[in-house]
């Protein structure tokens, strides 16, 4: 455990072999999320036994089964869900955590199908059910959920106000099909909203932000308003514990009688029944399949230069999704 730059490292270790009930799969791409890292530093909302590999999404091809892993078949395509450990040439998974990949669709889109489609798809209709006509709040619009917010928002029929914290990120957003942009550089959240929107505020608003931004969008809400926050892009960087919070105004929550909560994808995962989740998956695939959601295309690096990928997984404007290339 420690900072990613200085503990991890590129090791050789033997195959393993897939038991009853799993399967083998041996990785084509791997994404290196900013949520890997922070599990590497041991500040995400799991710690694995280190030594550990990293990594929670992936795309290959099954290359042995174990027995009982009927509907499989060695040479297919699939997917991962909520396997950990993705990070290496062969890894072993539960026959029902893995998903055929719909044919035509890149490496680069299954291996990211998870983390950003889903998670956009979960908080707009399973949090907060956002409705044709309905304005939905979101922070960090230039992020690729946001960015998939905002094609959903086009898809749906529902209008997004979206936050940004750079003026030169507006125009794109706007290109994009967003509805309305708020820059945080040079104008009021709250009082943009209530221009844009409704003078008392939105019923509905979902943020990965945190800190003063995500305070300012619980005051923005209307009253009985919800709001879902799914990261905290602002404490990334803060080793304080007292600064790794949402300075929420309590007359505002409670005389307006708000909702905040959160959401982590990991734990809808591993709580969320298995017919119910299938179904979501299931849309999601089909959202993205047909073109409705458009995953940007990642940036291939080979794992012989994986300190690259985690240097631009949290670089600046860095250019696509690092993903992580085995030699098959």
């Amino acid at each position: 455990m420690g900072e990613p730059s200085e503990v991890l490292q590129l090791r050789t270790r033997p195959i393993p072999e897939p038991g009853p009930g799993e399967v083998r799969i041996r990785v084509r791409v791997a994404p290196v999320h900013a949520s890997d890292l922070h599990t590497v530093r041991g500040r995400y909302g799991f710690t694995p036994e280190f030594p550990a590999v990293p990594g929670i999404e992936s795309v290959g091809v099954i290359d042995e089964l174990g027995s009982g892993t009927d509907g499989l078949e060695v040479g297919q395509r699939v997917f991962t869900i909520g396997v950990t450990g993705t990070w290496q040439e062969y890894v072993i998974a539960e026959a029902e955590r893995v998903r055929p990949v719909p044919a035509g669709m890149s490496d680069s889109t299954a291996a990211q199908i998870l983390t950003n489609p889903l998670t956009a798809v979960i908080l707009t209709s399973e949090e907060l059910d956002v409705r044709p006509g309905e304005w939905l709040l979101q922070t960090a619009a230039g992020s690729t959920v946001g960015q998939l917010v905002i094609q959903l928002g086009a898809h749906v029929g529902f209008d997004t106000l979206n936050v940004v914290r750079r003026r030169s990120a507006v125009e794109g957003i706007l290109e994009l099909g967003g509805t309305a942009v708020i820059c945080t550089e040079d104008e009021d959240l709250r009082a943009r909203v209530a221009e844009i929107a409704r003078p008392d505020g939105v019923s509905k608003a979902i943020d990965c932000v945190g800190g003063q931004v995500g305070a300012d969008v619980s005051r923005a809400l209307a009253p009985h308003g919800e709001l879902v926050v799914y990261g905290a892009l602002s404490t990334h960087r803060q080793t304080d514990p007292a600064k790794l919070a949402i300075p929420i105004f309590a007359r505002s929550l409670i005389y307006e009688t708000k909702t905040v909560r959160g959401f982590w994808l990991f734990r809808w995962i591993t709580e969320t029944p298995k017919d119910r989740m299938a179904a979501v998956i299931d849309r999601t695939l089909r959202l993205v399949d047909s073109g409705a959601l458009r995953v940007p295309e990642g940036r291939p690096i080979p794992v012989e230069k994986f300190s690259e990928a985690v240097y631009s997984a949290e670089a600046p404007g860095h250019e696509g999704k690092p993903l992580l290339v085995f030699e098959q």
